[in-house]
């Protein structure tokens, strides 16, 4: 698809006002995209779980103003709080995706959205928050076409999500998505998010995902900042092209249940990540001690068990912890008893594969 395709013919309904709810989650990446082009484009493939408990609820109120105009009408809430901060990147989102949403500035819009995750700890709560607030965007759109295909409203709803966060593009569906054009990926593209397009083996489809809180707070670089540090970055040519070859050597991981060569990439796709942070011009790091306390527990705890534990990170100090279900007991016990005490208060969270967004009742 091109993006002339996004760009909806006149409208057959009308909608005057009503309301509509999301609930959208997060994504963690197995291959890191990390660096990026006008308008939101992926300088490298990536693909990712998608998550089931790590998510943002959004709450969409919409009016038909008397007077239509050529600015946005929009209040937000952000966890019952105005949050006047916010509004500026609604506001760009919103820009962006204007041409492929006549209707935007027709309309009031009181927003309500809420985490069930710290915001901005490096859990992708813009990928979520994004992806929600895309999707309910895509529901008006639907009421005004209630012929359009529920094809169409997902990929549609990830190429505006891509347009607000590029990793956003990632959290519609699930369990397992990849983005950006890439020969091994059939259909593949740069401007949405696409379900794996072969068999899941069975135990990736329910493989865990426990967040380990190291940092809390608000990251001292944003992602926004660190992907474009990529764009002169002496290493970023190589980085690219190691991100393409391990999504090739990813697909059959995941399609024959290669536990042991799935820890492999991903370990190594999370510590290159982190490496173009650390050698990058302004360079940052946003690992704490504690993430590699962690990362070196985790290393001992496979050695002297075998069981197939694994690390990644996103862009931030937490550590997403990796696991098939068949080892999840075990694997819960140690981390209570070891690595419980590396995180911020304690606090951790159990998340799980999922399959995507859903609508909530109203």
């Amino acid at each position: 698809m091109i993006e002339s395709e996004f760009i909806p013919e006149p409208y057959s309904g009308e909608l005057p006002e009503g309301e509509v709810s999301w609930s959208s989650p997060s994504n963690i990446a197995l291959v890191k995209y990390w660096g990026k082009y006008d308008p939101q484009l992926p300088a490298n493939p990536s693909i990712s779980l998608t998550l089931e408990n790590s998510r943002t609820t959004t709450n969409l109120e919409y009016s038909k103003r008397k007077h239509a105009g050529t600015d946005f009408s929009i209040n937000f809430l952000f966890e019952g709080n105005e949050r006047l901060d916010f509004i500026p990147k609604i506001n760009t989102f919103f820009k962006r995706i204007e041409n492929y949403l006549p209707f935007l500035t027709e309309y009031d819009f009181n927003i309500r959205s809420s985490n069930s995750f710290p915001h901005s700890s490096g859990i992708a709560s813009s990928a979520s928050a994004m992806s929600a607030l895309a999707l309910c965007l895509m529901s008006i759109e639907k009421g005004m076409y209630p012929e359009m295909s529920d094809d169409f409203f997902n990929r549609k709803a990830s190429f505006l999500s891509r347009l607000g966060s590029g990793s956003a593009c990632r959290s519609i569906e699930g369990p397992v998505v990849a983005w950006g054009q890439h020969e091994d990926v059939p259909e593949s593209s740069d401007l949405f998010g696409l379900p794996f397009p072969f068999e899941l083996h069975h135990d990736f489809k329910s493989y865990h995902d426990a967040i380990l809180l190291v940092h809390e707070g608000q990251k001292e670089v944003s992602s926004t900042v660190g992907h474009d540090l990529m764009k002169n970055h002496p290493y970023a040519s190589t980085r690219f092209e190691q991100a393409n070859q391990n999504l090739s050597e990813l697909i059959p991981i995941l399609q024959i249940g290669d536990l042991k060569g799935f820890t492999k990439i991903v370990e190594q796709e999370a510590l290159a990540l982190h490496a173009m942070m650390m050698t990058s011009s302004p360079y940052f790091v946003l690992m704490k001690p504690n993430t590699l306390n962690i990362i070196n527990k985790v290393w001992g705890f496979r050695a002297e068990t075998g069981l197939n534990l694994c690390f990644t990170l996103d862009a931030g100090a937490n550590v997403h912890l990796l696991f098939p279900d068949a080892e999840s007991e075990e694997i819960y016990e140690f981390i209570k008893n070891e690595l419980v005490a590396y995180c911020e208060n304690g606090h951790y969270i159990c998340d799980q594969v999922g399959i995507g967004a859903r609508l909530n009742p109203m």
